[in-house]
């Protein structure tokens, strides 16, 4: 299964009281993961909107396994485990480059909805088929 990945750096902003990345800041990191991957893959917000269509969370979980820190070069790893008729599983995982280390694991259950009922829509297979491409290139 290909995975979406790239690579970034942990900024100050992103780091908190404790000395290291805000609890919050990984769920960010996550969505803006899912948002970079269905932009790749052709299926961004606005081609959703011409469906018809839009992606809501259902539920986001994280699974903190390593603390980083500012400066830390993180590799961000997202794939879509799972892709049925109205809902999607998304996988995160994030290292870090120096070490290895597995700092983060994550999971979120993306509900595909009408954009403007905001009620859940069948998934168009033409969606479902470009993400099914993009995981067997």
């Amino acid at each position: 299964m290909k995975h979406y990945t790239y690579t970034f750096r942990v900024k100050k902003e992103e780091i908190d009281f404790n000395g290291h990345v805000h609890n919050v800041t990984y769920l960010s990191w996550m969505i803006d993961a899912a948002t970079k991957h269905s932009e790749a893959v052709g299926f961004g917000y606005k081609k959703c909107l011409e469906f018809g269509g839009t992606w809501v969370a259902r539920s986001h979980n994280i699974e903190y396994k390593r603390a980083a820190f500012e400066g830390d070069e993180l590799v961000m790893e997202t794939w879509v485990e799972e892709i049925g008729k109205v809902m999607s599983v998304r996988r995160y995982l994030i290292t870090r480059v120096s070490d290895g280390a597995t700092v983060c694991e994550g999971k979120t259950e993306w509900v595909f909805v009408d954009s403007k009922k905001m009620r859940p829509m069948k998934i168009p297979e033409v969606i479902v088929e470009g993400f099914e491409k993009a995981q067997a290139d």
